[in-house]
């Protein structure tokens, strides 16, 4: 039986090293940038809906995404209606995001703060002034010292309220930046 000369990579349990370790050296790709020699592991279209691909590093990605025009070589025609149907493609994507916050808006409110935003009244991207204002307001007119006896506008000033320290709660908690 002949035996095979060199060592193994393996050198019993446990292994010392990962499995299929070489001992040569790894392959790098550099950035296909003339004259640059960082590893080019940022692939970019040569070509609109072309598979052939550039590999770039970070930096001459960006530069590269920066001059990047999508409908070159296409008339102003072409590429309006090439957009009209891409966007028409992904429209149904936006709507369904839509749906995942359980209201209008643009997503950044919870459910909690539309009801809040239900009850004072306001529309869904209302900043935190006009929820001030209209707290203030809706606070005056019912509360329970303006309408001694009154359970309607009690219940209307509990509501008001309650509503009050949902919407200030999110807005602390928007304006607070951890300190790092």
């Amino acid at each position: 039986m002949a035996r095979t000369s060199g060592r193994s990579s393996d050198w019993g349990f446990p292994r010392w090293r990962g499995y299929g370790v070489d001992r040569g050296a790894t392959q790098v790709r550099l950035c296909d940038r003339h004259g640059c020699t960082e590893p080019g592991d940022r692939p970019a279209p040569k070509s609109p809906n072309s598979p052939d691909r550039w590999y770039f590093c970070e930096t001459h990605a960006g530069e590269y995404n920066r001059g990047w025009n999508y409908f070159e070589g296409l008339s102003a025609e072409e590429a309006a209606a090439r957009e009209k149907k891409e966007s028409g493609e992904g429209e149904a994507y936006k709507q369904a995001g839509h749906y995942g916050w359980g209201g209008s808006g643009d997503g950044s409110r919870s459910r909690d703060e539309m009801r809040a935003l239900e009850v004072l009244g306001l529309d869904p991207d209302a900043d935190f002034e006009a929820v001030r204002a209209a707290w203030r307001r809706l606070a005056k007119a019912s509360h329970p010292d303006v309408k001694p006896g009154d359970e309607a506008a009690a219940a209307r000033f509990r509501a008001v309220q309650a509503s009050y320290e949902v919407l200030r709660t999110a807005e602390d908690r928007r304006q607070w930046k951890p300190t790092a």
